[in-house]
């Protein structure tokens, strides 16, 4: 049986698989996650909600981001696109919902697209997500 909370927006926070995680650091070496929890931070310096990483500055970082699903992604889409305008790289995981504004304004034509094959089970979930993921890559 699928677990309701999975098709609610009950939840944002969709944390990220450790083996996923760790085929994309060791590519990017990342040293900074703006939008985690100490329990699923990924990087050694984090942001928390209460730091909130949309008002930091990233410049030097090398940043891993898988923001919150909800109402703010587009804000911090929007973020990671304006920090890789400054050089700083970017690699986001984010669902992969290309009929959004956000998408077209912030990733489309402007930076590495690569979708996930198949669904990503986050957290401790026994089910794959409800949707498809795709990781952004910004350059910087």
């Amino acid at each position: 049986m699928l677990n309701e909370g999975l098709f609610s927006s009950k939840t944002e926070l969709w944390a990220t698989p450790q083996e996923f995680f760790d085929k994309l650091n060791e590519e990017f070496g990342f040293t900074l996650d703006p939008c985690a929890l100490p329990d699923n931070a990924k990087c050694a310096k984090f942001f928390t909600p209460e730091d909130d990483g949309l008002a930091q500055d990233w410049s030097g970082e090398r940043v891993f981001c898988n923001p919150p699903y909800g109402r703010k992604i587009a804000a911090w889409v929007k973020k990671c696109h304006d920090e890789a305008q400054k050089g700083t790289l970017v690699v986001m995981l984010i669902p992969a919902r290309t009929d959004t504004s956000y998408f077209h304004d912030y990733i489309y034509h402007k930076a590495e697209i690569r979708f996930v094959r198949g669904r990503l089970k986050f957290g401790s979930a026994s089910q794959g997500a409800p949707f498809p993921s795709m990781v952004v890559v910004y350059n910087g």
